[in-house]
């Protein structure tokens, strides 16, 4: 569980930042000691009123007629002395009053896309893609625990396999898994297992193939993480945090979040420290985590320059859930508490995420971006994995596996130029640049190991440890990809109120994967693509577009499994290709949505064959079909009611492959219905306080939990509720907050890997924070 704080509030005074400033970023000890004296100077320092001194009054003289002007003009210059102009407000300042003014409309859930993803500027009126935000006041009210959580608010999203909990993986618009490189920071790739953390402010879905943009790509689209960044006034706050699943399933965690100004010159810091420990819900298990994040950031006149960076380290129960009956269909019966597996499984490890930017703007048209980015994570896991159960006897077959030394990394680089200019009386607005990236998947040692025999039905615990038998063939698991490319894209207004959008991505990628020692490759692929995107914008009024697009997807096929047939150049990647038309709206700057129709094709989709000679051959024939409709609305319906919710109608199929049990079945993990809506009413200045109350539901229609079909996860509802209060104590602000999540403790299946791995959703979860801020 998470806690945010409210850093956009003006909470105090402008302090003036020294070199003790700089210090603060070597510890929170440190800032602790800052914030309250520095506040205590600025507030002492504002209570002094002006004062004016003025000479004696003398006793007036006679005043002639000639003198009279001269008089006036004497009159009015001693006046402008004595009031002079105010100066001009600083930096700082000027960033305080920003921030407060957009307080209102975060409360009132305004979407406000960042500009790293779509590559520029543009307002999601003047795209021809679907675009949809959960701002930063969403995920402060609901305090989602990972991706999963935070994605529930948009449309046609469900989860996938997520490696027993411990990887991001989110199918959207029917496609997705846990490797496709489809999670962003900041518009740059991530390799980490879980992307969602306090560092995060909001986080934003590019539906639909995104090739153009983003290169190697599933074609679902992706999900850009937009972090919280240093800002140029003074403030911080510490949130505390306790929650319980049940009465002995507990928990806690703490958050440190401080910014401000370094010096007057717009340089600016940003620290970011948390903690998380708590028990796991099921009848075992622990989850710890630890996140540092220091930032700095320059505001130049025409400059901005970012540098972040985060070091977290965890460990999390490695849970595949529970299992369903091949005949009955239903799920083991067993407690939904009860876990099939040992103690001992869990996922532990460190990753690091580093980032830079450059943004310049040239001149009133034109501005440059450079980003770079590196992210890498290393894991080790103990994985005891069923195989097999008798769901009469409750006899389990269990095999001890487990994964050691595993990194992944990937290095990112983009650059690119924004602008526009007139061509006739016609307006471009064009993005072209380029990018590089170099991403590793690597497992080094993985266990294999058999067990004795386990019952589900009188489980007994403790009788063995973890396995320790490393099995050669399956070890150094490898998959590297390097790509390159050049894009570039123009947004050609005929009209005021019609514009054209054309772009093309050159591509060129290689790709090795393959397993063993000693070490078997199984993919060699080195390719290049051209990936065209077109599109139409209309604009009925300032408030309300329509747009259409054609976009195209690229990804290489690639497996690390040995196969009849080793991967090379000859075989096609798979390619995704969309036709999609709807309806975008953002009403006076308090509501705003998009209603989306979509036609999907994905085609050059693996498939597997078995030969006359008994060897299992790889083929490329493979298709897949996803249409739908989609609704996404978020933002204020009136002074005091606020709403996110969505829709979304995904029929996602197998249209073509050599595997007749896969043709015409539904996409595993694809749900046909998705449904939210989360209200919140805020009492203003009704009360003392300020509060606020919300809530809401969210709805999975049933889901395939095999690729063949044999058994549906059922549908399900989950409704979560939260209030906060702020108030001030001794004129200090603090938030108290009150979270129910899965309120009706809804025991739900949101995805499996097949009958024996189906993930449960978390147990009903009640946490209560206070926040204080100075």
């Amino acid at each position: 569980m998470r806690a945010y704080l409210d850093g956009q509030r003006v909470c105090g005074h402008r302090t003036h930042a020294g070199k003790s400033r700089a210090g603060l970023l070597i510890g929170a000890a440190v800032l602790l000691a800052e914030c309250p004296s520095n506040m205590t100077t600025a507030q002492a320092q504002s209570a002094l009123p002006p004062v004016t001194v003025e000479a004696p009054a003398q006793r007036p003289k006679p005043v002639r007629a000639s003198d009279q002007a001269s008089r006036h003009t004497q009159t009015a210059a001693r006046q402008r002395n004595r009031n002079p102009a105010p100066a001009a407000p600083t930096l700082s300042e000027r960033a305080a009053a920003e921030a407060a003014a957009q307080q209102a409309a975060k409360l009132g859930y305004r979407a406000m896309p960042s500009a790293t993803t779509l590559r520029s500027g543009a307002s999601p009126l003047n795209t021809s893609q679907a675009v949809n935000v959960v701002p930063e006041q969403v995920l402060k009210d609901q305090l989602p625990r990972n991706i999963d959580d935070a994605l529930v608010n948009v449309s046609g999203i469900t989860q996938t396999n997520t490696l027993a909990g411990s990887q991001d993986a989110v199918i959207r618009r029917g496609f997705g898994d846990n490797r496709d490189g489809s999670i962003m920071r900041n518009g740059m790739p991530l390799v980490q297992g879980r992307s969602l953390n306090p560092a995060v402010e909001s986080v934003e879905v590019l539906k639909g193939p995104a090739s153009l943009l983003y290169g190697i790509m599933d074609p679902g689209g992706i999900v850009n993480t937009i972090s919280k960044r240093p800002e140029l006034y003074q403030h911080c706050s510490i949130t505390l945090l306790g929650s319980a699943f049940s009465a002995t399933k507990t928990g806690a965690d703490g958050l440190l979040d401080v910014t401000g100004p370094i010096g007057d010159q717009g340089l600016a810091y940003r620290f970011i420290g948390y903690g998380l420990s708590e028990d796991y819900w099921r009848n075992f298990g622990r989850h710890r985590e630890m996140l540092v994040a220091p930032s700095l950031a320059w505001y130049g006149q025409d400059t901005t320059v970012q540098l972040n960076y985060e070091h977290r380290e965890f460990i999390y129960p490695f849970d595949r859930g529970t299992a369903f009956n091949p005949v009955t269909k239903a799920p083991l019966a067993v407690p939904a508490t009860r876990r099939l597996d040992e103690p001992f499984n869990n996922t532990w490890g460190t990753s690091d995420l580093m980032q830079a930017s450059v943004e310049h703007r040239f001149n009133q048209d034109w501005k440059l971006y450079a980003g770079y980015s590196y992210n890498t994570e290393t894991f080790s896991a103990n994985q005891l994995r069923i195989t097999n159960i008798n769901f009469t006897t409750g006899a389990e077959t269990r095999s001890n596996d487990g994964t050691g030394s595993s990194l992944s990394n990937v290095s990112h680089g983009t650059s690119y130029i924004s602008g526009g200019f007139w061509l006739g009386n016609m307006r471009n607005d064009v993005v072209f640049g380029g990018d590089g990236q170099y991403r590793t998947i690597y497992r080094d040692v993985l266990i294999r190991q058999a067990t004795p025999a386990f019952n589900v039905y009188n489980p007994v615990y403790g009788l063995i440890g973890p396995g320790t038998t490393a099995s050669n063939p399956d070890s150094a698991q490898t998959d590297k990809l390097g790509q390159w490319s050049l894009f570039f894209q123009d947004t050609l207004h005929l009209t005021e109120r019609f514009a054209l959008v054309g772009g093309v991505r050159y591509m060129d990628y290689d790709q090795v994967a393959g397993r063993g020692k000693p070490f078997i490759t199984n993919t060699n692929v080195s390719q290049d693509k051209v990936l065209p995107l077109g599109g139409a914008i209309f604009k009925l009024t300032d408030q309300i577009s329509l747009y259409a697009s054609y976009t195209e997807s690229l990804k290489p096929n690639s497996t690390i499994a040995p196969i009849g047939v080793v991967i090379d150049s000859r075989v096609a990647p798979e390619e995704g290709v969309s036709y999609e038309a709807g309806v975008k709206f953002d009403l006076n700057k308090r509501i705003s949505g998009t209603l989306a129709l979509y036609d999907l094709d994905k085609k050059n989709v693996q498939t597997t064959k078995t030969n006359s000679a008994g060897v299992v051959e790889l083929h490329t024939v493979g298709r897949a079909h996803s249409r739908g409709v989609e609704l996404d609305v978020t933002g204020r319906l009136s002074d005091s009611w606020a709403l996110i919710g969505s829709y979304g109608y995904t029929d996602a199929r197998v249209t073509a492959s050599e595997d007749v049990t896969l043709r015409g079945r539904k996409l595993q993990n694809v749900a046909l219905n998705t449904a939210s809506l989360y209200l919140v009413y805020d009492f203003g200045t009704a009360l003392p306080g300020q509060l606020r109350l919300g809530g809401g539901a969210r709805y999975v229609g049933d889901r395939p939990g095999d690729s063949t079909n044999t058994f549906f996860l059922p549908s399900y509802v989950v409704a979560d509720i939260f209030a906060t209060y702020e108030t001030r104590y001794q004129n200090t602000p603090v938030i108290y907050q009150f979270n129910v999540k899965n309120l009706f403790d809804t025991v739900y299946y949101p995805s499996a890997v097949n009958n024996l791995n189906v993930a449960i959703g978390d147990a009903r979860r009640v946490s209560l924070s206070a926040t204080v801020k100075f």
